[in-house]
């Protein structure tokens, strides 16, 4: 199963980042390989905010979309993901968020395995250049988004 995580300091508060990371509609703008994204559900539930999203990943002729289960835990600053459907059989994915002097420590985990045997050999080989594409880009959203000079 690919397996992969990065850590990043952005200068910027967590809250900014927390709610980039929440506002999974705009993923298309930014995001390498998203192509779309789309929010079934938003619903608060004590401590937790919870989201049942689709986002639609791929290059060329080559899409697929998969469904995720999205929990932000407000009391221990971390959103949780995992699969409900799509091409994953597994997915398990950690943002967390430490704050300190206006810089913001962002580690990243995912955790995944596609139904397909021989992609989930061709992903283990260049998932953690993906996930550098991927924190790169919402490390540049942030400081588009909130560190304007």
């Amino acid at each position: 199963m690919p397996k992969a995580s990065v850590k990043r300091l952005i200068e910027c508060k967590k809250e900014q980042l927390i709610d980039l990371v929440l506002d999974i509609e705009e993923y298309p703008t930014f995001v390498p390989f998203c192509l779309d994204a789309k929010v079934y559900e938003k619903k608060e539930k004590g401590d937790l905010l919870l989201i049942v999203a689709d986002l639609t990943i791929g290059k060329g002729p080559f899409k697929d979309i998969y469904k995720s289960n999205v929990k932000f835990n407000r009391k221990e600053d971390f959103i949780y993901v995992t699969n409900l459907d799509g091409p994953l059989k597994y997915l398990e994915n950690k943002w967390c968020f430490k704050e300190e002097n206006k810089i913001t420590e962002v580690s990243f985990e995912v955790d995944f395995e596609l139904k397909n045997y021989f992609l989930n050999i061709i992903m283990s080989k260049s998932f953690q250049f993906g996930l550098d594409k991927i924190a790169d880009a919402f490390q540049k959203r942030a400081q588009n988004l909130f560190n304007k000079t």
